[in-house]
């Protein structure tokens, strides 16, 4: 059995509401990343929209079988592409959405579960929000699990996703400078939390941020991919770039036996002691 797993994660920097030219950007990037002979790559959230779509949500919205996004498809041969993207739904029924790509199908779409509308973040004004998590295989014996940006903030919910013991976790975030408050570092605190789930549920992470300005905005970069102690594997510099490492399974078997954190969860306990609060 192969135990090893080529991953990569593109910093890059979308062109708000041109989805066109952020194709351009996907498909450079995707080609890299297969040179390389990576088998997964994780772009940020929203990367074929931008962020900052407001009410322009419904122009660039897409269902998940948008000629668009199975083009983009075609070039995941050999790999899975994991692209961000405001999909619609029913009408008028728009997601912060993730979209997994892999031999020109659109294999699974994880929507945004907690959508933040504090600091600058409005996102509740525009998206509906999503309501299930699940892993996704990326090969055999290879399985993920993703949340977005904001769905990491929330202890419970992350809880909930590493108790389906997915192999890596995929965090596409879509992080600015100062855009919580001027007293909030996301460039210091998303370090800290991605380190702690890495380490706390022995679990690589792959953050994907943007870099670059959008409007009002300046997102920071700062993309990594941990291993399942919480240490750097890679971690991109102040650029649009690509970052790989090659994830090892014995090393989150040893990590998981010495931390058990999910065997020892205590489930029904936990659910009891929330219904307490209802």
């Amino acid at each position: 059995m192969i135990t090893n797993l080529n991953v990569a994660v593109a910093q890059i920097n979308s062109r708000l509401l041109d989805i066109t030219a952020n194709l351009e950007i996907h498909v450079r990037y995707a080609e890299q990343a297969k040179r390389a002979g990576s088998e997964l790559l994780l772009f940020p959230e929203l990367s074929l929209t931008g962020y900052q779509v407001g009410r322009e949500a419904p122009v660039v919205a897409m269902r998940r079988d948008a000629p668009e996004l199975l083009e983009l498809a075609k070039c995941a041969t050999g790999i899975t592409l994991v692209v961000g993207f405001v999909e619609r739904a029913r009408a008028g029924e728009l997601y912060n959405a993730m979209a997994y790509l892999r031999e020109g199908e659109v294999i699974h779409v994880h929507r945004k579960i907690n959508l933040p509308t504090y600091g600058g973040l409005e996102e509740g004004k525009w998206f509906h929000s999503g309501s299930r998590i699940r892993n996704v295989a990326i090969r055999e014996h290879w399985e993920s699990s993703c949340l977005i940006c904001a769905d990491l903030w929330n202890p419970a919910l992350t809880h909930c996703a590493f108790l389906n013991q997915p192999e890596l976790m995929l965090a596409p975030i879509n992080s600015a400078s100062g855009v919580v408050s001027e007293n909030f570092s996301n460039e210091d605190n998303w370090k800290t939390n991605v380190s702690f789930y890495a380490m706390i549920y022995g679990t690589p992470v792959l953050m994907a941020n943007r870099y670059g300005h959008e409007k009002d905005l300046w997102f920071w970069g700062g993309s990594r991919i941990l291993g399942p102690k919480g240490e750097t594997l890679a971690a991109a510099g102040d650029e649009e770039c690509i970052i790989y490492a090659k994830l090892d399974q014995n090393t989150i078997d040893r990590a998981r036996f010495e931390m058990p954190t999910v065997r020892d969860s205590n489930t029904r306990l936990i659910r009891r002691l929330l219904e307490d609060h209802y």
